[in-house]
């Protein structure tokens, strides 16, 4: 087996998860990143005001959304891009609740996911002062990037796994988080009532 995964990374129009406005993804094989997918998404009308807030922090607007797919229009691609891999993202609970949010409101499939935080994966193998990305991302030597650029966190996602793979000699993130001590979850639906 091989370090093999994709990292994640989503920005949002505001505090709404379901108001995904840009993803980034990050195919890695034996550790090394392969592939990079990134696009806009329009958020649902019902949460798709931008906050000022937001778009100060990830620089995307209204007028940059507005031709852009929705959640359902881009789902499939979402989800084949991911493939069989375990998703990695920074904060996963926030990316995995984008994903739960967003099909919800879209009325659509939450793909079956299996996901890893590297929050939680830093915290076991970094001594740093805080796990944001930036730091941590430092502490696994990738360089200064673009932070609340989607894809350039998802690279940054991306580095911190492979680097906590080589530090603890892990073969695969299975591996690895069996090692450290965290656990891979399972993005599950949340049952409708109605």
């Amino acid at each position: 087996m091989s370090v093999d995964f994709t990292a994640i990374d989503f920005e949002t129009a505001n505090s709404h998860p379901s108001s995904a406005c840009a993803v980034g993804l990050v195919r890695v094989r034996d550790g090394a990143v392969v592939e990079r997918a990134d696009w806009l998404i329009r958020p649902p009308e019902s949460h798709g005001a931008f906050l000022p807030f937001n778009v100060k922090i990830h620089g995307i607007t209204p007028e940059m959304v507005a031709d852009a797919r929705a959640w359902a229009e881009q789902l499939v691609e979402l989800r084949d891009f991911i493939g069989d891999d375990v998703a990695v993202a920074h904060n996963a609970s926030f990316d995995m609740g984008v994903i739960k949010a967003a099909c919800a409101e879209a009325i659509a499939p939450i793909p079956k996911l299996r996901y890893l935080c590297s929050v939680q994966v830093s915290r076991k193998t970094y001594e740093i002062p805080s796990h944001r990305l930036p730091l941590a991302a430092a502490a696994a030597g990738f360089g200064e990037f673009s932070h609340h650029d989607a894809l350039a966190d998802a690279e940054a996602c991306a580095a911190i796994i492979s680097d906590a793979a080589r530090r603890h000699e892990t073969s695969d993130v299975t591996a690895l988080a069996k090692k450290i001590g965290v656990r891979i979850h399972r993005l599950q639906a949340i049952p409708l009532k109605l």
